[in-house]
């Protein structure tokens, strides 16, 4: 009930200063390569050709590196104007380089980006066949391009496709710290190598970050490698203490460098943009929204492609959390004279200042619990979004019933589970979230002191609450009930509004009422014990617990295409 209306009326004001969905856009290339492109897509390689030559005479190692990329993409379905630049020029190093680039991409077209038990055994023959015809294609660039880290920031590529030995990698690794030592493409690669899903592990994956990072001059955006690693190490964990074998005081170091490294760049910096994409889901994934919608203002339109494609399609991605974080921000601030909250202090277990679970046998300030029009396993996949554990049970007539199972969290967390999200308006607000999207109705019942309420939501919206008071002076107006009524009824199919009117202007005894309300709507009575204990659906038969999430982990899980849990492919090692 308070939730909603703080949220409306705070979240134009988070939308300050961000770009408009329409503008942002995934690895934008520059206007010099854009144009290029665009006379590529037509046929003409010359200016393609130009471009990419500048960037060899003039050392930018950064922008070659997104040229090869965004001209070996565009050749992949286009192939007549690199087909010219061959015969025109047979033997150009900057063609070599494209060449060796598109490689990487047939090879992993025909693999595709599904998880290895996804993709058949001849997808993997031919993936790793293309791989293998291909070295002396990457061998090529690499000898017409001394002193160019980019060709072996490619071959990296082909060693993690075809499981070359580690010796392999360290040569690549060291032939390319040798053109440059501080190519981020180049420790972007080698960091997504040391991840522990490939080849290396969480130790080795930190350690080179780190190391990489200090020995970057002052300001460079290699400085931000190590978050590059936070996102490694995040599809594997959530963040926490004790979540995981890094510790949190290491991740919190690592996310308080990285935003005093943004500090050092101008808000839309592209130079910034790279690390700044996995800062902001280093600070969602820390719980830390109002810091990442800043940082998503910084970024501006200059999506990129990781770490958002770990997780889906990364313009999608990336606009969801952008849209989560507002969202967030916006319910937290205070309705009347608010402003944006600070980051709320994490303590460690065992500081005498934390939070304990209350005294048993106590009752929580309020209760509630919620019925969905939908069966229990598609409930179970909805509610992941929340982030808060829930206890499901299936309901007579196909629904769920549902409940916060605030006894599923650790002890420490429990008092503070239940005052945040009962300031925040608790399993009402939660059915907000979690129905939106969706066909179905949820409707939530709360009994608060001696008063009980009725929420009712569908795809987001809430369209109708009603109270019963203990004070029956607090009766609405018969046109006020009416509304409510033909809202309630529309939703679960009941032609005559009237009756459930009369009910909700009922003064009697206000559980009474709440419960001639689901009778006159049709609905499965509330659970045995509602409104008398917490948690009701605990002891009920076929309970089942969806564990808390963080927000990251339940973004990326909801996004999943496969039903375990897991995160939604083991993506290419794109540029």
């Amino acid at each position: 009930m308070f939730a909603v209306p703080r949220m409306l009326r705070h979240l134009a004001a988070t939308g300050e200063g961000l770009p408009p969905d329409g503008t942002v856009e995934v690895d934008a290339p520059d206007p010099a390569l854009r144009a290029a492109l665009v006379t590529a897509r037509s046929g003409g390689w010359e200016p393609a050709a130009e471009l990419i030559a500048r960037t060899r005479t003039a050392q930018d190692w950064d922008l070659r590196g997104q040229c090869s990329a965004h001209l070996a993409e565009l050749a992949l379905h286009h192939t007549g104007w690199l087909d010219d630049w061959r015969r025109e020029r047979p033997g150009d190093p900057d063609l070599a380089l494209v060449a060796a680039e598109l490689e990487i991409d047939r090879a992993w077209e025909i693999r595709t980006a599904a998880r290895a038990r996804h993709v058949s055994q001849e997808q993997f023959t031919a993936f790793r066949t293309v791989l293998r015809d291909a070295e002396h294609t990457l061998r090529t660039a690499a000898d017409l391009n001394p002193g160019d880290p980019v060709p072996w920031r490619i071959l990296i590529s082909h060693a993690m496709g075809l499981g070359a030995p580690r010796a392999v990698f360290d040569e690549y690794l060291a032939r390319g710290r040798a053109a440059d030592p501080h190519h981020v493409g180049l420790h972007s690669r080698a960091v997504q190598y040391l991840a522990q899903k490939w080849y290396g592990s969480h130790a080795e994956m930190f350690e080179f970050a780190e190391s990489a990072a200090a020995a970057a001059p002052e300001g460079s955006p290699l400085r931000g490698l190590p978050l590059h690693a936070v996102t490694e190490y995040a599809l594997e964990h959530d963040a926490g203490i004790g979540q995981g074998p890094v510790a949190w005081s290491r991740i919190e170091g690592l996310v308080e460098a990285g935003l005093e490294l943004s500090a050092a760049y101008e808000p839309g910096d592209r130079r910034a943009a790279g690390f700044r994409n996995h800062l902001a889901l280093a600070l969602i994934r820390s719980g830390r929204e109002t810091e990442a919608l800043e940082v998503f203002r910084l970024i501006g339109t200059d999506a990129r492609m990781f770490p958002w494609a770990y997780m889906g399609d990364p313009r999608e991605v990336f606009l969801l959390m952008r849209r989560g974080v507002r969202a967030h921000v916006a319910r937290r601030t205070p309705y009347f004279g608010g402003s944006v909250p600070a980051p709320a202090v994490r303590r460690p277990p065992g500081d005498a200042a934390a939070d304990t679970a209350p005294a048993a046998g106590t009752t929580p300030v309020a209760m509630a619990v919620a019925l969905v029009g939908a069966p229990l396993g598609e409930v179970r996949q909805a509610v992941l979004i929340t982030g808060t554990a829930m206890r499901l049970v299936p309901a007579p007539g196909g629904g769920t019933f549902v409940e916060i199972a605030y006894s599923a969290d650790p002890p420490g967390r429990r008092k503070s589970t239940r005052e945040t999200l009962l300031g925040e308006g608790g399993l009402p607000r939660l059915a907000g979230t979690f129905s939106r999207g969706e066909k179905w109705p949820v409707l939530v019942a709360v009994k608060e002191g001696a008063d009980y309420t009725l929420h009712l939501y569908r795809d987001g919206r809430l369209l109708a609450a009603h109270a019963w008071w203990a004070d029956p002076a607090e009766m609405p107006t018969q046109e006020d009930a009416a509304e409510r009524a033909s809202a309630l009824t529309a939703a679960y199919g009941t032609a005559d509004h009237r009756p459930l009117a009369a009910i909700l202007r009922g003064t009697g005894e206000p559980r009474q009422h709440l419960d001639e309300a689901f009778e006159g709507l049709g609905l499965p009575p509330l659970p045995a014990g509602f409104g008398h204990r917490p948690e009701p659906l605990a002891e009920a038969r076929g309970a089942q617990l969806v564990e808390r999430r963080s927000f990251f982990r339940a973004i990326r899980e909801s996004l999943s295409t496969d039903g375990d849990g897991t995160s939604g492919g083991e993506l290419p090692p794109l540029s």
